[in-house]
């Protein structure tokens, strides 16, 4: 019989957390795209105002994610919190480049970079210290 050690399992885990914060974003941000979408069908809502409320959505959506990622742990919060926003950007990067087919860099693609960035390494636990 195979035995993991206490490390491995520890960081399959933490993999674990991070992809279900990632899931988590990504269902959010679904959710909020639709919303969105109805918004702009049934209201007077300009096409203008798109590209600044994907970028609050998507601050939203890693947040959250994130939040649950990292609720129940005690260490190394901003990292894993982090590699959900990291992980999440590459999804719908990869998702946009593929239905758009562009595959460059724009300033679009990496404000939203730094948003899924500073989004998790800025927001405190509610204890006041770094998560």
């Amino acid at each position: 019989m195979i035995s993991m050690s206490d490390e491995t399992v520890s960081y399959m885990g933490t993999v674990k957390r991070i992809l279900k914060g990632t899931a988590i974003a990504l269902g959010i941000t679904i959710i909020l795209l639709f919303i969105l979408s109805l918004l702009l069908t049934y209201t007077s809502l300009s096409e203008s105002t798109i590209p600044i409320i994907v970028i609050i959505i998507t601050g939203i959506s890693i947040l959250i994610g994130s939040e649950l990622s990292t609720q129940h742990i005690k260490r190394n919060g901003i990292i894993n919190g982090m590699a959900v926003g990291l992980i999440y950007i590459a999804v719908i990067y990869l998702i946009s480049s593929i239905i758009g087919g562009n595959f460059g860099l724009t300033l679009y693609s990496i404000i939203m970079i730094i948003v899924s960035l500073v989004t998790r390494s800025n927001r405190r636990n509610h204890r006041g210290q770094h998560a």
